[in-house]
C-alpha cells in the first residue's frame, strides 16, 4: 500500500490504518519517513504520561485502573507498552495485553504492545515514533509503558511530557530509588499495593528524600485497587501537573524534537555501519582493519556534511 493512501485512510480515523503505520514505523519500512512527515503538524495534542518503575511493581494493572478512570472522563487513550524480548521470536512477550484485554472492545482505547529488542533505557528504538503517529491519531493519552526499570533504563523522561514512577513497599528504601535514578525522571510517584506492610514508611522516607533534593513538590500518591477510591488521586494529580507546568512541557517537547532528529541519524549511521560491516566480514575480512580504512576514508566529521 502506497504512504499516499495509507495517511488518507489513516486521517478518516481508520483503526487499521493506525495499525499498519505503527507496524511500518516498528519494522523501519522505506514508507516510514514520509509518512511521519505527513503528520508530524498533528501532533502536540495528546498528553504523554511515562509509567515506569521496578518489575513487578503492578504497572500493567495500575495501567488498566488509569485507563477505566480516564474514560469515565470520555478522554480517549492509547497504550504503548514496551515487552522485554522474546528470546525465541525477537518479538514482544505480549504480557501487558493479557493484564489489558477487559479494554480490548473499548473503540476509545487502542493498546500497542512491542518490542524492546534489547534497547536499554526502557524502551524500544521506535516508542518516540509511536507516540507522534498515536498523537496524530488524535488520542487524548498516550500512556506508555517501560520495560521494567534498572538503574540506567530512565529513557521514558525523553519522550513523556509527564513521568510516574510506580513503586512497591517490598522495593526498598528511598535510597534505592535514588541508586535506580527515579527520584531524578520522577515527576509524581505513587506507592503502588499501598495496603500491604511499609507502604506509609517507604511514602515517609520518599518524601523526605525528595523534600533533601529539592523536590518536595513532587505529589507522593498511596495507592491500591483494593481500595478504587485511592486510584482516583492519581489522574486528578496528572491534570494538575499538566495545568501548572505548561511552560515546563513545551521546553520538554521542544528538546524532545531535537532528541528525535539525532536518535533518527544514528541510527541510520549504526544501520548502514553494521550492513557493510557484516557483508565485509562474510568474506573472510578482519573487521577491525576494515573499520579502520573506512574510517580513514569517510571520517565521521563529514558524515553528514
Amino acid at each position: 500500500m502506497s504512504a499516499t493512501k495509507i495517511i488518507k485512510e489513516f486521517e478518516q480515523r481508520d483503526i487499521r490504518a493506525l495499525s499498519k503505520i505503527l507496524t511500518c514505523v516498528e519494522n523501519e519500512d522505506s514508507k516510514t519517513l514520509s509518512i511521519l512527515e505527513a503528520l508530524f503538524e498533528k501532533t502536540g495534542k495528546a498528553k504523554v504520561v511515562g509509567i515506569t518503575g521496578p518489575p513487578g511493581a503492578g504497572k500493567s494493572t495500575l495501567i488498566g485502573e488509569l485507563i477505566r478512570l480516564l474514560r469515565d472522563k470520555q478522554m480517549t487513550v492509547a497504550v504503548i507498552a514496551v515487552d522485554p524480548v522474546s528470546p525465541l521470536s525477537g518479538g514482544a512477550v505480549l504480557g501487558d495485553r493479557v493484564r489489558l484485554n477487559r479494554h480490548f472492545i473499548d473503540n476509545g482505547v487502542f493498546i500497542r504492545s512491542l518490542s524492546s529488542r534489547g534497547k536499554l533505557g526502557g524502551l524500544s528504538a521506535s516508542t518516540r515514533q509511536m507516540v507522534h503517529v498515536a498523537d496524530a491519531f488524535g488520542f487524548d493519552y498516550i500512556i506508555i509503558e517501560t520495560v521494567g526499570v534498572g538503574q540506567s533504563e530512565v529513557d521514558v523522561r525523553k519522550i513523556a511530557d509527564l513521568t510516574a514512577v510506580v513503586l512497591v513497599p517490598e522495593w526498598g528504601d528511598a535510597i534505592q530509588t535514588m541508586k535506580a535514578g527515579l527520584l531524578e525522571i520522577g515527576d509524581i510517584f505513587i506507592i503502588h499495593k499501598a495496603d500491604r506492610e511499609g507502604a506509609a514508611t517507604l511514602a515517609c522516607d520518599l518524601r523526605e528524600a525528595l523534600q533533601l533534593g529539592g523536590r518536595g513538590a513532587s505529589p507522593v500518591i498511596e495507592s491500591s485497587v483494593k481500595y478504587p477510591e485511592s486510584l482516583e488521586a492519581i489522574p486528578n494529580a496528572f491534570d494538575r501537573f499538566f495545568e501548572e507546568n505548561k511552560d515546563r512541557i513545551r521546553k520538554r517537547r521542544a528538546q524532545a524534537s531535537k532528541n528525535t532528529v539525532t536518535e533518527l541519524l544514528e541510527r541510520l549511521a549504526w544501520n548502514e555501519i553494521r550492513r557493510k560491516l557484516s557483508k565485509k566480514t562474510e568474506t573472510g575480512k578482519n573487521p577491525y582493519q576494515w573499520m579502520g580504512q573506512y574510517l580513514k576514508k569517510h571520517p565521521p566529521g563529514r558524515w553528514f556534511k
